[in-house]
């Protein structure tokens, strides 16, 4: 059968990375094979991209994240979904199309950089009250530059909320989720809930 790619994206300080290691821990005790992955992913251009937030901007850094977004697909994502494997990244175009249009170059070029990267089966977008996000991010520090950015968690969670509506008219399949008012543990059980809705249909 083959597999699912699922992603989760939101703004930073959202708890992206929890809620994947929960989504991918209760999907393995299902007995779902599961293939958890990130972006920038751990290839020559994304450990590039991911240490160089501070030298890379603007195109240059849209190119550098494309560009690892479509070596990390031919060689991880791709082999795995077609394995029969549930593929869940923690990052994927949602945020390109946040950090990289934050970063000054517009939506459109963006996606045209992106679009022909495979796209999930299910976009998972997690967002909360900018001021929730700003708080959590402030006690746990910021991961990059893009964190930094003054009204950063306000504008991030903007963006992500068109991002949704802009990967929805693209056809492609969102669910958001209120990472503010709901518990990691609630949100990994409703992305799960998806999935095996998804995967008891056969796949994609």
């Amino acid at each position: 059968m083959t597999g699912l790619f699922v992603t989760i994206d939101g703004p930073g300080g959202v708890g992206k990375s929890t809620v994947t290691a929960l989504v991918a821990e209760e999907l393995q005790a299902a007995g779902i094979p599961v293939h958890q992955t990130r972006e920038p992913s751990g290839t020559p251009l994304g450990r590039l991209a991911r240490t160089g937030t501070e030298t890379y901007r603007g195109m240059t850094m849209a190119c550098l994240i494309a560009a690892d977004r479509y070596m990390h697909v031919e060689q991880e994502i791709r082999p795995a979904v077609t394995r029969g494997e549930a593929v869940i990244c923690d990052r994927y175009i949602a945020s390109s199309l946040v950090l990289q249009v934050l970063d000054g170059v517009s939506r459109d070029v963006v996606w045209e950089l992106n679009r022909h990267a495979d796209m999930p089966d299910l976009a998972v977008i997690l967002n909360a009250r900018s001021d929730v996000v700003e708080e959590r991010l402030t006690g746990r520090g910021a991961h990059s530059r893009y964190e930094r950015e003054p009204r950063s968690s306000e504008r991030e969670c903007a963006a992500f909320r068109e991002a949704a509506r802009f990967l929805r008219a693209a056809g492609v399949r969102v669910l958001q989720l209120d990472a503010g008012s709901d518990s990691p543990d609630e949100i990994a059980e409703a992305v799960v809930a998806a999935i095996r809705g998804s995967w008891m249909k056969g796949g994609s």
